[in-house]
């Protein structure tokens, strides 16, 4: 694909019009940056897979031309994807501090750790990748050191926020920089990128100190022992949590791997302070008074295997809650892991424990860390873009923010509204949308990526919701005529012993079906397959109105 040498292209590889696997390009002439690369996870129509990363073909296409990574901040939805990136393109990663030591932490898990080129940068870093220059500004949001980036080319100046909002009072900061942000501004930022999550909720996002009196009031009022689960990488939530088991007197464990590592990578850097004495083994938790301890868990979400889940489920090897505990669940639910959730908060009240979960009411257990729409709009002024294009969400935040953006004064022809894939060009104070390339989900099952596809997910949906019949038929290599009778299995279709003339009929059918076949001299294994399927599929929908997946086997002898 060719392209303008004085032309500056934009595009998303993931990250718009969804939640999660966000992945941003910059390009001049023969220098692309890549900003993020992140993850998500997978929905039930996806059996099998562990994991969701954006499809980098375009970037393996160009990799001579990818100057660097370029990392905002360390949420999972910006960096899980980054170690299958490096598998397949080794380019130089620019990554503050925390984010930076949580990159290492999943190349190490990768062993690619030792070949990989990492690099800190902070706010006032400034890069020279190619031919466009880079510097950076500070934000605000759920985790620290999180970074705006400014990209000037000789075609036209970028921004992209990274995930934000305007907390004046952040739990162990920086201040959002608003001086550079309108510094940035006054230069001239001729396409910004700006995050859209919560541009459909109205006023300011609260800051995250409110959770942090909340938590400390709950803590006082449980008799009992407290299980707090929240996003591990939410380091101003686990500070808060941890003063306020201090201040109360209690100790804390840690429950799931993640929980730990980052506990452990964040208090190394400088930006967790956990008090001497204050953290004890899961497993030692037993030893104290209920009272005196507080459990910190994985599982927000209510993913299946994660710490909560197993908690509620009555099913860890380490602890358990009992009648009187306190459970709080200091998060959001991300949209689609609402019925996760609701389950495990279920199986919590059956335990009789007392929850305390959501963001309403005085005992809200969460803030979000995106700002809402004054937030957005307090942006858009400080930038003051001739273009908008807005990223990180789904189709109904993102044209919400461009409503917000008209009521700013930036015309609605100024705004690009874009899929994945889609690319906006720049030249000569235009902006329009360019040629498109290729994007979509890459598909993580165990250690491989992208060997999975259409075809093998709709096998695995086909098998999850009808099951599969295995015809074993045993023919004479040189008569080509049946030796022995065909073998029915079912698996995950009816249960043989209660279908025993259903099955019976099945048989009959096979056999029948088979001598056809072989009296007509039909010798090919192709064709017999096709036709057992044919007839067989065709009987048992009558029968059933289901369509388990039918695989015929032949063995010659």
């Amino acid at each position: 694909m060719k392209f303008a040498h004085n032309k500056l292209y934009i595009a998303a590889l993931g990250g718009v019009n969804e939640i999660g696997k966000n992945m941003y390009l910059i390009q001049y002439d023969q220098d692309i940056i890549v900003i993020d690369c992140g993850s998500k996870f997978p929905d039930e129509t996806m059996p099998g897979i562990d994991l969701i990363v954006p499809d980098v073909t375009y970037l393996l296409e160009n990799q001579d031309k990818v100057k660097a990574l370029v990392v905002t901040h360390g949420h999972e939805d910006h960096i899980g994807g980054i170690p299958y990136l490096l598998k397949q393109i080794n380019i130089p990663v620019y990554a503050s501090r925390l984010t930076r030591g949580l990159i290492e932490l999943k190349l190490r898990e990768h062993n690619l750790l030792r070949q990989s080129d990492l690099h800190t940068i902070d706010a006032n870093s400034q890069l020279k990748l190619g031919s466009i220059d880079v510097s950076f500004f500070a934000t605000s949001h759920s985790i620290p050191d999180c970074l705006g980036i400014f990209f000037q080319t000789p075609a036209g100046n970028v921004v992209h926020t990274g995930d934000f909002k305007f907390d004046m009072s952040p739990v162990n900061g920086p201040f959002p920089d608003l001086h550079r942000m309108a510094e940035i501004g006054k230069q001239g930022v001729h396409v910004l990128l700006s995050e859209s999550t919560n541009a459909e909720r109205p006023g300011f996002t609260p800051s995250e100190r409110v959770v942090g009196d909340h938590i400390l009031d709950a803590f006082i009022r449980a008799k009992q022992k407290v299980f707090i689960s929240t996003f591990a990488s939410n380091i101003s939530r686990v500070q808060q949590i941890v003063n306020a088991a201090f201040q109360t007197g209690r100790k804390l464990a840690l429950l799931g791997r993640s929980m730990i590592n980052v506990v452990n990578v964040a208090s190394e850097l400088g930006y967790l302070d956990v008090p001497d004495g204050l953290l004890i083994e899961a497993a030692d938790s037993g030893q104290f008074p209920r009272e005196q301890v507080v459990v910190l868990c994985t599982g927000s979400q209510g993913e299946a295997m994660a710490a909560l889940s197993r908690l509620a489920a009555g099913k860890h090897p380490q602890v358990s809650i009992e009648s009187g505990d306190t459970v709080i669940i200091a998060a959001g639910a991300i949209p689609g892991n609402e019925r996760n959730l609701a389950h495990v908060i279920d199986n919590l009240y059956v335990l009789g424990a007392r929850v305390i979960y959501g963001s309403s009411g005085a005992a809200g257990m969460h803030v979000s860390g995106h700002g809402s729409q004054e937030e957005l709009k307090l942006m858009l002024t400080l930038m003051k873009p001739d273009y908008l294009v807005p990223i990180h969400g789904e189709f109904r935040m993102l044209y919400q923010h461009r409503l917000l953006a008209e009521s700013v004064g930036i015309e609605q022809s100024r705004v690009f509204i874009v899929n994945n894939g889609d690319m906006v060009e720049y030249r000569d104070g235009t902006a329009s949308l360019g040629p498109k390339i290729a994007s979509g989900n890459s598909l993580v099952d165990g250690l491989i990526i992208g060997d999975v596809g259409n075809i093998v997910l709709r096998d695995r949906r086909q098998l999850s919701s009808d099951g599969m019949l295995v015809i074993v038929t045993t023919l004479s290599k040189t008569e080509k005529q049946m030796v022995a009778s065909p073998e029915i299995i079912s698996r995950g279709f009816v249960f043989v012993k209660d279908s025993e003339q259903f099955m019976k009929e099945i048989h009959e059918r096979v056999v029948n079906r088979m001598d056809e076949l072989t009296g007509a001299g039909v010798n090919q294994w192709n064709v017999i397959k096709r036709k057992l399927k044919d007839e067989i599929g065709h009987y048992i929908y009558a029968q059933t109105k289901r369509r388990p997946m039918i695989l015929p086997i032949i063995i010659e002898v």
